[in-house]
């Protein structure tokens, strides 16, 4: 035993005299550093050779030595600093993947209170079941899907594999290639009485067919339970393909609520109900309607500004919105680059409604829209039963180019219209602008080749667009130049015409 320990302590002690030994040496070598009276035995022992210049010599090596040891400091000092900067970077990175995993389990469970809300609304409209859950779209096993981590050879745009698996062996309909507008438009009106027991004036949806010819964008505002969000509703139900009804919600206020957003941590790309229609309309060419349920809860301007621009664009090769910045192999077919086509044969349907609860639709969002206003409930009538239609957007937009070329608005009244803008002018200092003038162009012939005239095409685009801005003038100021207004439009229109013009503006009158 004895033997034992005298072998582990000679054995340790070996270890321990050399880490001692390397220690004492770093104190015995900063004591030499600084051994001065060693210092100045070198100069004496040098005095007789170079004389008094050897003390000169110990200055400029003595400040050599200095310099030496500040910038060792110096260096021992960054290296301090940079240290304690990664460690804090790490730490805040840390936390901020923290905060980021917090904040994407919040909007898994915001857009699954979304979704319940969202089936209680289209159920007020008279959805089955069946119908609410194809309408609101994310099933609870693809949010769970969407919230885990990708696995190897996954597509990261679950929704979009799977439309690319659903419609690979897609065969179109027969379409109705010999239907006229004013056919859809009586069809429509009576397949939604006798089908859906919904009541429309063919007035408002001749207005609302029309309104394909100018814009994506249609407003369908007025007082509630007058039929807003029931319209697209009815009409996609009569062309067989449902509406997407997208419910807005007050904190919406970027793009992302619309398409959606890529989620670094799991790789995955959080798709929208939205985002997967729009991927689907690129394999058909049916008509799609979304409809923006209560578009003016948050600001139109804010979620909806890139759509506004792009849709704006001439030439509909530029209808591209950015979803990834990069490829992958596994991503959907008909992204280009990380990018979607914009579909031609989708529009947008916006609800609103005007009380304390929502924001004012801007000039930008209204300039860029067609305006419907819907504030009369339909009168009961009797239908025949109406069956439902295949109509390709390709048809409804040949027919709306048809519309343009032959029924121009004639230039006796484009030529009103100039004097018309040169008096709102003068006495309002309000323009038409180029924008709306060429909606009108493009608007007017579509509404009389649906059923309508010209001058009540005319007078429903003016009331709608141009008179709608006199809200932000104010109205004691003008009151008393709106009477000349309305005499102004009696000697160019005659006073049995531009009624919709004329009843605004006595609307006007009565608020100040």
């Amino acid at each position: 035993m004895d033997g034992i320990l005298k072998f582990f302590y000679e054995f340790f002690g070996q270890f321990l005299s050399g880490l001692w030994t390397a220690f004492s040496n770093i104190f015995v070598g900063i004591k030499e550093m600084f051994n001065f009276p060693k210092y100045i035995e070198i100069v004496n022992n040098h005095t007789g050779e170079l004389g008094g210049v050897a003390w000169l010599y110990a200055v400029i090596g003595m400040l050599l030595i200095i310099g030496v040891l500040v910038l060792l400091v110096f260096l021992i000092v960054m290296f301090l600093k940079k240290f304690i900067r990664f460690k804090k970077k790490v730490k805040d990175t840390n936390d901020l993947i923290e905060e980021v995993n917090a904040l994407n389990r919040e909007v898994m469970r915001l857009n699954l209170e979304k979704d319940k809300i969202l089936s209680m609304k289209v159920s007020q409209i008279g959805l089955n079941p069946n119908e609410i859950s194809e309408l609101t779209g994310d099933e609870l096993e693809t949010l769970n899907k969407q919230d885990t981590p990708l696995e190897e050879g996954e597509s990261r745009f679950f929704k979009l594999s799977q439309v690319d698996a659903l419609w690979a062996d897609y065969v179109p309909p027969v379409y109705d290639n010999e239907i006229t507008l004013p056919e859809i438009c009586e069809r429509f009106r009576n397949f939604a009485c006798s089908k859906l027991g919904l009541y429309y004036d063919i007035k408002i949806i001749r207005l609302f067919l029309a309104s394909f010819a100018s814009t994506r964008l249609i407003i369908l505002q007025g007082i509630s339970g007058t039929g807003k969000t029931s319209l697209p509703y009815a009409f996609g139900k009569f062309l067989q393909n449902d509406a997407i009804i997208t419910s807005i919600q007050p904190s919406w206020r970027d793009r992302s609520e619309l398409f959606g957003y890529f989620n670094e941590f799991t790789k995955r790309y959080n798709e929208t109900e939205l985002l997967r229609a729009m991927y689907e309309a690129t394999y058909n060419e049916n008509i799609y309607l979304t409809i923006l349920d209560e578009m003016n809860i948050a600001r139109v301007e804010y979620y909806f500004a890139e759509m506004l621009s792009i849709l704006e664009m001439p030439s509909r090769d530029e209808w591209i919105v950015d979803l990834v910045p990069n490829v992958w192999e596994s991503d959907p077919k008909h992204l280009d680059n990380g990018k979607l086509h914009l579909p031609q044969n989708m529009w947008y349907i916006g609800t609103a409604n005007n009380d304390d609860s929502t924001f004012a639709i801007t000039d930008k969002v209204y300039d860029r829209a067609m305006p419907i206003d819907i504030n009369t409930k339909g009168v009961p009538f009797d239908a025949p039963q109406t069956e439902p239609l295949n109509l390709s957007y390709k048809h409804l937009e040949a027919m709306l180019d048809y519309c343009k070329e032959h029924n121009k608005v004639s230039e006796e009244n484009l030529h009103k219209i100039e004097l018309l803008d040169d008096y709102v002018i003068e006495h309002f200092r309000l323009a038409f602008g180029n924008r709306i003038v060429k909606q009108l162009r493009e608007y007017v012939p579509a509404f009389v080749g649906c059923g309508g005239t010209e001058l009540d095409g005319l007078d429903y685009v003016l009331a709608r667009k141009v008179l709608r801005k006199f809200e932000s003038l104010n109205l004691s100021f003008i009151r008393d130049e709106i009477d000349g207004l309305v005499d102004y439009l009696d000697f160019l229109f005659g006073e049995a015409n531009m009624l919709e013009c004329k009843e605004y503006l006595r609307r006007l009158q009565k608020l100040v």
